[in-house]
């Protein structure tokens, strides 16, 4: 498969190719496909880092065709990790549900590069949906000791089938996914308090990322170095 423009743009800004193996394979409640993989060098040669994820391509009718992919349970020491893949109409979906075992594809890594503050924040308000589950849960796993209030938005039942990694100290709301998100945003802005000692997290659908950040940053005054914001997907 050739690669495109985006190859090329990602190359030049210092991507770093490799090629995965699968080493396993397992569905998840019928809404989920996962795969465990061999990095071929990539967690030995980046290293690991909270919410790390890595752009996969895919054969889209003989077109080159990228998506990105957050790593669950990175592990350097074997160059293991997880991949998930919500199941529906896609080139990255169909190429999930067809893996087999042995199965190569090739990855990118650039663009991602988040690190908790140190010191440490007194709390995490972190907003999400499944399609960034994995990435709170890195973060979940990351801060563990640090108290979190999380926001969680679902379109249907099945979204839930990837559990929250919380602990006692971790307060997890799932949102019904209504009115475009509007009802995501209107009810993570009532509950956001604001702290200067504080991280904000948000990543979810784009226009509903857009929202809350604005919220955080103007309404609440969450300084620029408090908050991490990137939009996940786009209903547009």
């Amino acid at each position: 498969m050739k690669r495109n423009w985006e190859a090329v743009v990602l190359k030049a800004m210092g991507g770093r190719d490799f090629r995965l193996t699968v080493l396993a394979v397992e569905s998840v409640d019928g809404h989920y496909q996962r795969l465990v993989m061999d990095g071929g060098g990539l967690l030995e040669s980046c290293g690991v880092h909270p919410t790390m994820w890595i752009r996969l391509w895919f054969d889209n009718h003989g077109r080159a065709h990228q998506r990105a992919y957050t790593l669950v349970d990175p592990d350097p020491a074997t160059g293991r990790f997880t991949l998930e893949f919500a199941l529906h109409d896609g080139c990255a979906a169909r190429w999930a549900t067809t893996a087999k075992v042995g199965d190569t594809i090739e990855a990118t890594l650039q663009g991602s590069g988040f690190q908790l503050p140190d010191p440490a924040p007194g709390h995490l308000y972190l907003v999400g949906d499944a399609a960034s589950l994995p990435a709170v849960n890195s973060l979940l796993d990351a801060g563990a000791d640090i108290p979190a209030t999380v926001w969680l938005e679902y379109a249907h039942e099945g979204e839930k089938a990837l559990a929250p990694r919380a602990r006692a100290h971790h307060d997890v709301t799932w949102v019904p996914r209504r009115d475009d998100g509007q009802h995501l945003v209107d009810t993570v802005c009532a509950a956001l308090p604001a702290s200067d000692a504080a991280h904000y997290w948000v990543a979810c659908e784009a226009a509903s990322t857009r929202r809350i950040t604005r919220h955080v940053r103007r309404t609440l005054g969450v300084g620029r170095h408090q908050l991490t914001s990137l939009a996940y997907w786009s209903a547009r």
